[in-house]
């Protein structure tokens, strides 16, 4: 990486040190910090399987949604490992060695440098990019041949709300030229065994009261992308944050009559490849617990 850091499209060129004494938007230095490196069972069934998806969850990131779940390691570098390429690698390795179906790396993009170099030998199993959809092209090309799998929640379709709930100025273009390079990266879905191995899952994370919003991303996806080629999750784990929000409309949980329209227009553009989460999905048990790891 530059010394000064351009990696996520912020380009806030702060020049990051290993230590994380200088840090840029994200929060954190340019050794990765680790918060959970574990087996998980709640993804989409062609990423659990049976025996899990190997999940290494970052601190940091280049969002800041104002109802982010793990907001406890995305908004800073105070919880979680630091940890050196090589020993992501071995991370990576005694994962597999639990057995799980993949690597997926969640919330990578202000580390991918790091992850490049620890993947610089492929693994066996697939790698999956988990992340909120507010990627670079020129980062995303650093991990070309490297990851098998991408997994972006293309969260907007409104600039506006992307500037007020998550600080992410020109959202929806920086998104839509994300999918469109991890899709000429991987190509069209394959599957084996009902288990994703290769492709593109595009994410969207419903939020209350802004069903247009929803209608726009799904849009946009079925515009970009043949949706026989690609997968499509809509999540309706929205829970709303302990302490109230300023916007009522975060204060809720979505209502089963968005969640049909939205599956209606789903069926509507032909995205009918992929899921749809139902209401017991909403509820803080899935959010893993996170802090200090053991490393290998």
């Amino acid at each position: 990486m530059s010394s000064t850091c351009t990696l996520c499209p912020r380009c806030c060129a702060v020049p990051r040190d290993e230590n994380g004494l200088q840090t840029g938007f994200c929060a954190v230095g340019t050794r990765p910090l680790v918060a959970r490196a574990a087996p998980h069972f709640y993804e989409e069934p062609c990423l659990s399987g049976t025996q899990g998806s190997g999940t290494v969850f970052f601190a940091g990131c280049s969002l800041r949604c104002v109802f982010c779940q793990n907001s406890q390691i995305s908004r800073g570098g105070k919880i979680g490992t630091p940890v050196s390429p090589t020993q992501l690698r071995q991370l990576f390795l005694r994962l597999v060695d639990l057995g799980v179906h993949n690597i997926n790396l969640v919330t990578p993009g202000h580390v991918i440098p790091a992850i490049a170099e620890a993947l610089e030998q492929p693994l066996p199993v697939p790698v999956v990019y988990n992340s909120g959809g507010y990627d670079s092209v020129e980062a995303l090309r650093l991990l070309e041949g490297k990851v098998d799998i991408y997994l972006p929640d293309f969260k907007y379709s409104d600039n506006e709300l992307a500037q007020r709930w998550s600080a992410a100025p020109r959202y929806v273009e920086t998104a839509r030229s994300a999918l469109a390079e991890m899709f000429r990266q991987v190509g069209p879905v394959q599957m084996e065994n009902g288990l994703l191995k290769r492709g593109v899952m595009v994410r969207h994370l419903m939020l209350p009261g802004t069903l247009q919003n929803t209608y726009g991303v799904i849009g946009l996806v079925a515009e970009l992308l043949p949706a026989k080629d690609i997968l499509f999750s809509l999540m309706r784990q929205y829970t709303p944050p302990h302490d109230p929000l300023p916007w009522p409309q975060l204060n809720r949980r979505v209502t089963k009559t968005e969640a049909e329209a939205a599956e209606a227009y789903l069926r509507e553009k032909g995205l009918i490849y992929g899921y749809v989460q139902g209401a017991e999905a909403a509820r803080e048990g899935f959010v893993p617990p996170f802090g200090p790891i053991e490393l290998p």
